[in-house]
């Protein structure tokens, strides 16, 4: 009687444990990172989009909210592990930092997420858990991006931090 019910079951546990999130990700394809790379770890950013209220580039008579960086906490099971900051850049613990440039964004689902990235790095500092990664996506992002209001010339160069959530996951050059 138990060999029949095993047999039932594990397949449904299999099944169930396969559909992760990691697993069940769906990615949009311009934010697909070339073949001959490989997932090496994937890190959960919490924390803060800091916004400046300056001029538009193409009419310095209307207001924006610009990026200006980044500040984030970088967390593996449930422990911080690294920061995520201006650059954009992501510094772990033991030092190494890998520095990124905007390769491919798509929109968030979310009119009130930030877009999800594709990002190139363009440079390495150290040795250590970030010193081979060559493509970063950010993605399942929450939160993040600035409520249109208050940036005129009145508030020109006032600071504004909007909280997000986001995952990071980093590849580095294999199979």
């Amino acid at each position: 009687m138990f060999k029949p019910l095993l047999k039932l079951a594990l397949p449904l546990c299999l099944l169930a444990c396969s559909s992760s999130t990691k697993a069940a990700r769906n990615v949009p394809e311009q934010l697909r990172v070339p073949a001959g790379n490989k997932l090496a770890f994937e890190l959960h950013a919490t924390g803060v989009q800091i916004y400046t209220c300056q001029p538009k580039k193409d009419d310095a008579t209307q207001f924006e909210w610009a990026l200006t960086a980044p500040d984030a906490k970088l967390i593996e099971d449930g422990k911080e592990v690294g920061h995520h900051s201006k650059g954009p850049a992501w510094e772990a613990q033991d030092g190494s930092k890998v520095i990124g440039q905007l390769a491919q964004k798509v929109d968030a689902p979310a009119a009130t997420d930030i877009p999800w990235l594709l990002i190139s790095a363009k440079s390495h500092e150290g040795t250590g858990r970030f010193e081979k990664v060559n493509f970063i996506q950010r993605l399942d992002t929450k939160g993040g991006k600035p409520s249109p209001e208050n940036c005129d010339a009145e508030h020109a160069g006032q600071e504004q931090r909007v909280s997000y959530e986001a995952t990071y996951l980093f590849y580095v050059p294999g199979s």
